[in-house]
């Protein structure tokens, strides 16, 4: 298996820190709204990549944070008058509702940045003992950029080059800076402002160390592969390298990989274009399985152009392989002869092919593309071998492979016989009986229930709303 690391610029022979073992953090969102299709893109390459890691027999831990401290969350609860936690709790549970909807996997772990501020202050506390970090005059912590010798080596920037690309991180106290470049690790609180008791100053951590924090705490202090959107590369995943390897004197992250952009009708995505979707938005259009299927389509590392036109080609696309999933299981609940044929047998280990060109794929730098490409040939060769003639086992054989191949790209494409609406009304019943009794486990159970056969819950101020996925 073969990744391209962003930090050599080449594609590499994944060889894991521990055989059988892969250690990957993922930078997950900042919740203080819905989240946007450009937020799904990593969320659904990554999640597919796990799921091909895990299909070739790797123990995955999986790692993606939420950013539940930040100036877009203290906002919009100033803006409704609440604390940020209520911001950022709701927005949490949106988020899990879309990715459950786009069938992403839960992370092994998701931890939350207002919950690892011990580890933060540890972290900041042994650059500053290093000498890596400094206290300005008001509390704030800066780290010394030009001390590690290595700055630059993700981002491939000149160090002497940097200054207009770290703009976006100036805040009060800027002229208290050693060097222009240096970056905020712990900065004061504002009026308004969560904040928490530090030996510097009442405050809060700066963006980057959080990441740096969680990754160590839940996967130790060097991982297999560290991965989020392009967008990421610098100042945040250059300043996660440089706290990291100062703070634990070793490699942080062995293998860096980053999706490519998405951008609306060949534009970039920008609410003052007018082409700013969220996942829910799209998921009232299409199933979301469709805009799974459309990010798989293309290349992680290419940009990626989304459109009308290309989701309706998307949807077509899946369909297909739908239509071969349900004809095939027909074929295997109905059919008449029973055993395979020796004729049969033969076009097994043809179909065997199919499955090697879709691993050649994913091993080639996870190029699910191609791998999607062998799925609809496969699909063509089932087509044309698999009929009322041929037996039952043959079928399931063939429904098998098919399966597992999507599966492995999250894509469901056998559905349960859907729920009626008033079946589905009577379940909500049933939960919110629950609920007022206490009874939340059997809630709970009953929303996972309904969760797992496409119906997403939506517990408003106005009542239960529910939607298919």
């Amino acid at each position: 298996m073969r990744i391209y690391n962003t930090l050599t610029r080449k594609k590499e022979e994944f060889v894991p820190l521990e055989e059988g073992r892969v250690k990957m953090y993922v930078c997950g969102p900042t919740v203080y709204n819905l989240i946007h299709i450009g937020n799904a893109r990593p969320m659904i390459v990554f999640d597919t990549f796990r799921r091909y890691m895990e299909y070739r027999g790797y123990d995955v831990n999986y790692v993606s944070n939420f950013t539940d401290v930040d100036d877009k969350i203290i906002k919009k609860a100033n803006e409704e008058g609440v604390d940020s936690s209520v911001i950022s709790e709701r927005y949490i549970e949106e988020c899990k509702k879309d990715m459950a909807a786009m069938n992403v996997k839960p992370a092994t772990t998701h931890p939350k940045a207002t919950e690892e501020i011990d580890g933060m202050l540890e972290m900041i506390g042994t650059l500053i003992e290093k000498g890596y970090a400094y206290v300005a005059g008001d509390g704030t912590v800066y780290f010394r950029t030009r001390l590690f010798k290595d700055y630059g080596k993700l981002s491939h920037k000149n160090l002497d080059d940097l200054q207009g690309g770290m703009r976006s991180l100036l805040v009060s106290g800027e002229d208290q800076k050693e060097d222009p470049l240096d970056f905020v690790l712990w900065k004061p609180r504002k009026e308004g402002e969560p904040y928490w008791e530090s030996p510097w100053c009442e405050g809060r951590p700066g963006w980057h160390i959080e990441c740096s924090v969680m990754s160590k705490k839940y996967l130790g202090e060097q991982i297999d592969i560290h991965a989020g959107g392009e967008d990421l590369i610098f100042p945040h995943h250059e300043n996660e390298i440089a706290q990291s390897e100062a703070a634990n004197g070793r490699e942080f992250a062995h293998y860096w990989m980053h999706n490519g952009f998405l951008n609306i009708d060949n534009k970039k995505m920008s609410k003052s274009e007018g082409n700013f979707f969220t996942v829910r938005e799209i998921g009232e259009q299409y199933d979301l399985q469709v805009l799974r299927f459309f990010m798989l389509s293309a290349h992680y590392r290419s940009p990626l152009n989304f459109s009308r036109e290309l989701m309706e080609a998307a949807k077509n696309g899946l369909e297909r392989i739908r239509t071969c999933a349900q004809n095939l299981k027909f074929l295997s609940e109905n059919n008449k002869a029973q055993e395979l044929t020796g004729e049969e047998k033969e076009n097994l280990a043809k179909a065997q092919a199919f499955v090697d060109k879709f691993n050649d794929a994913m091993d080639d730098d996870f190029n699910t593309a191609d791998a999607l490409s062998a799925v609809f040939e496969l699909v063509k060769f089932a087509n044309s071998t698999a009929g009322e003639v041929s037996s039952r086992a043959y079928a399931k054989a063939l429904l098998d492979i098919l399966l597992t191949l999507t599966d492995v790209c999250g894509l469901i494409v056998l559905k349960e016989e859907e729920l009626l609406d008033g079946d589905i009304e009577a379940k909500i019943a049933q939960r919110q009986a629950a609920r007022k009794a206490r009874d939340f486990a059997k809630a709970d159970a009953i929303r996972k229930e309904l969760l797992d056969q496409g119906i997403i819950l939506e517990d408003t101020r106005e009542g239960v709303k529910w939607r298919r996925a």
